[in-house]
């Protein structure tokens, strides 16, 4: 028995039985409190209220000029915030786990996270249209309906949603609650970066962090159709599989053509079929005096080198004109 760490890399000989979240009474006091929290940042910024006002006073106070010495480490943090790499890091952390545990749950609990942010923060982002900080036209004012794309954070719900499916997914309260830890960090850190860097303004960020639990909350909703993808897509590959296992392998030669397979005629319970009689042109019977097995015999003929050479009579000199005399 292996006791090494690596041991623990190897494929489950079974699929673990593994305890799948439900929307408990908890879970939904935490969804109504973070939907609450929602409406009222969009509506303090739809109202221009104080929410606003702070808006600009970070912005104004201007945190990477106050603090140059962080601007370079923390343009390579912002990227744990941004969808693209942060789904292949995960997607390939979920994928093993995938493939350890027999299940596709894993990855589909992602792809569902993801749809949804992009389904949700999306719509609220082109509706509102918010300017971002840099792009800001008028001092006090909330920027809305003006062609942006920025309210709420999309960096901050997505470091939210992708890395707190880790802790979602997680098998064991100890690994639940380091999983929790370590990405509320990152979320708060990556919203707060963008407030740093000047791209969003704090509410953006607010607003984000409730997106992207609102997400993460609601996921237990998504389990029953999330189970039945899961069931179709093995069954999908059972089926294939056994097509696989039906279809007849024959021997095929290093770089020849695959032999084709094409269907044979059942045998007749008749072993020696009636001859055909040879019909002459015109519909009638050959009379030339052969029986049937004469002209089934075949007829012997001789090889070409065998012939015997035939000479040609005459001469071989094309005919020429006489030549004309004059007198």
């Amino acid at each position: 028995m292996r006791t090494d760490i690596f041991a623990r890399l190897d494929r489950e000989p079974e699929p673990p039985k593994i305890e799948i979240p439900r929307m408990s009474r908890i879970r939904l006091a935490l969804f109504g409190g973070t939907s609450a929290f929602y409406l009222a940042i969009v509506v303090a910024v739809l109202a221009s209220t104080w929410l606003v006002i702070i808006d600009w006073k970070v912005m104004l106070f201007r945190p990477y000029q106050q603090w140059p010495e962080l601007h370079a480490f923390l343009d390579y943090f912002v990227v744990l915030g941004q969808r693209g790499p942060t789904a292949v890091m995960v997607a390939a952390w979920l994928g093993w786990r995938s493939w350890r545990q027999h299940t596709l749950r894993p990855l589909l609990v992602l792809g569902a996270s993801l749809l949804l942010l992009n389904a949700t923060v999306g719509a609220v982002k082109i509706g509102l249209g918010r300017l971002g900080p840099h792009y800001a036209t008028q001092i006090g004012s909330a920027e809305l309906f003006a062609g942006g794309d920025i309210f709420p954070s999309g960096h901050t719900a997505n470091a939210v949603v992708t890395w707190g499916i880790l802790a979602y997914l997680a098998t064991t309260p100890l690994a639940r609650r380091y999983l929790s830890a370590l990405s509320a960090v990152v979320s708060l850190g990556v919203g707060l970066t963008t407030v740093y860097l000047g791209t969003h303004w704090l509410s953006d960020v607010l607003l984000g962090w409730a997106a992207g639990l609102l997400i993460l909350l609601a996921l237990p909703w998504c389990e029953p159709l999330i189970g039945r993808a899961e069931a179709w897509i093995l069954s999908l590959r059972d089926q294939l599989r056994a097509r696989r296992r039906l279809a007849p392998s024959l021997p095929v030669a290093a770089g020849g053509p695959r032999p084709g397979i094409f269907p044979q005629r059942e045998p007749s319970g008749e072993q020696n079929p009636p001859a055909r009689k040879p019909v002459a042109a015109g519909g009638r019977p050959a009379s030339n005096g052969r029986t049937t097995a004469q002209l089934a015999q075949p007829r012997p003929h001789t090889v070409r080198s065998e012939r015997t050479p035939v000479t040609p009579s005459g001469s071989r000199r094309p005919p020429t004109s006489r030549p004309v005399t004059g007198g």
